[in-house]
């Protein structure tokens, strides 16, 4: 029995080790070895950026007013925003800048982000197409950025790099998370062999005869791009075409994301199956396995250690010192939130905080999976 419960245990703490580094290091080394560089040129197609928004009368000006300040030739540019039936003034706001050619489309009923785009994109003219979230700031020359990628004719799919701001747009750091920094180093790295597997989707920009129309209930930013993969074009990450978005303030809204991306992550590894069984090659099929299935099961792991260490501590002071150790990081991990509140923030408790969470949300959007519950529908994330 202890040595069930040992392999268990240190199956599990393997098994957690290598979704979140030996994955990365095994896809560093892989890329050293043939490492496949985008070839970028000075090319400047036409482009039409699509904003799908819904009750966004807070920041869909500003975002207006970035897009078309943009460091790009104004006649090589559309700009058309999708009002998913909003009830403020989101509407009348986009109305005022039909004078500089920003369209706006009105779906109704309220069907969601990703019935909005299959509306727009037979709209869309341009060899291009950019999906930009309401909220999104760009920095100036980010579409210039991310296009010049296209030069090279192996490539579908383009995103970009996200930055998180404070409410007083300050960059947080240099700019980013700490898991923000882990995974856009991880996209550099799945670059350099070929296709990245996730996208942020608020600077993501694609050949448009590549666009398949989606369910409703498909997520657009992680299916668009496994169908590009899927008809042997690349999509790949480009750190120089920034992106700045208010971070969220509390746990509980980013927890609620986290529940939300996840679970329709999940259906949508399940719509694209064929991928994880090697239909767009080996390599993209381990790709996949490992940064997103493992990911996303990485609760199971940290379950299944915390509980084999509990019964290993009863045979050896080795496991009970190791027992103390997990039981610390999560006892450290629910004070953040309180010494936060107190003034009293420390980067370790932070990152120990933000990891349960990502797995606590992991663990339920996997419940509502299993139920069978999707969601197409939601309020926009707030800053």
């Amino acid at each position: 029995m202890t040595s069930l419960l040992a392999f268990i245990f240190w199956a599990s703490v393997g098994a957690l080790l290598y979704a979140y580094a030996g994955y990365p290091a095994c896809a560093s080394l892989l890329a050293s070895v043939r490492r496949r560089p985008v070839r970028k040129g000075n090319v400047q197609p036409s482009v039409t950026i699509l904003i799908a928004a819904y009750n966004e009368e807070d920041s869909i000006a500003a975002t207006l007013e970035n897009k078309l300040a943009l460091t790009y030739p104004r006649e090589r540019l559309d700009i058309i925003v999708i009002s998913d039936q909003s009830t403020d003034a989101t509407d009348e706001i986009v109305r005022g800048f039909s004078d500089q050619g920003v369209q706006l489309l009105r779906q109704s009923p309220r069907a969601g982000k990703t019935a909005a785009l299959n509306l727009a994109v037979p709209l869309a003219q341009s060899e291009l197409i950019v999906f930009s979230d309401a909220n999104s700031i760009y920095a100036s020359d980010a579409l210039q950025h991310l296009v010049s990628c296209f030069a090279d004719p192996e490539v579908g799919y383009v995103t970009g790099k996200m930055t998180y701001t404070d409410q007083e747009g300050n960059p947080i750091g240099d700019g980013c998370s700490a898991y923000m920094k882990y995974e856009n180093r991880l996209r550099e790295v799945e670059t350099a062999l070929g296709s990245v597997v996730g996208v942020d989707g608020g600077i993501d920009a694609m050949r448009r005869d590549l666009y398949s129309p989606l369910n409703a209930d498909q997520l657009p930013d992680f299916v668009q791009p496994l169908k590009v993969v899927e008809k042997g074009y690349r999509v790949v990450y480009e750190p120089a075409a920034i992106l700045k978005e208010p971070s969220l303030r509390e746990s509980s809204d980013e927890y609620r994301m986290r529940v939300r991306v996840t679970l329709r992550a999940l259906w949508a590894l399940r719509d694209m199956r064929q991928l994880l069984a090697g239909a767009a090659g080996c390599l993209f099929a381990w790709q996949l396995w490992s940064h997103k299935v493992l990911r996303y099961c990485c609760f199971i792991f940290l379950a299944s250690a915390l509980v084999a260490n509990c019964l290993l501590a009863l045979t050896s002071a080795g496991y009970r010192f190791l027992l103390v150790g997990q039981l610390t990081c999560y006892l450290g991990a629910a004070s953040h939130p309180l010494l936060a509140r107190r003034g009293r923030e420390f980067m370790l408790l932070r990152l120990m905080h933000y990891f349960v969470l990502l797995n606590l949300a992991s663990l339920h959007a996997v419940v509502k999976f299993l139920q069978g519950k999707k969601q197409v529908l939601w309020v926009p994330r707030k800053g």
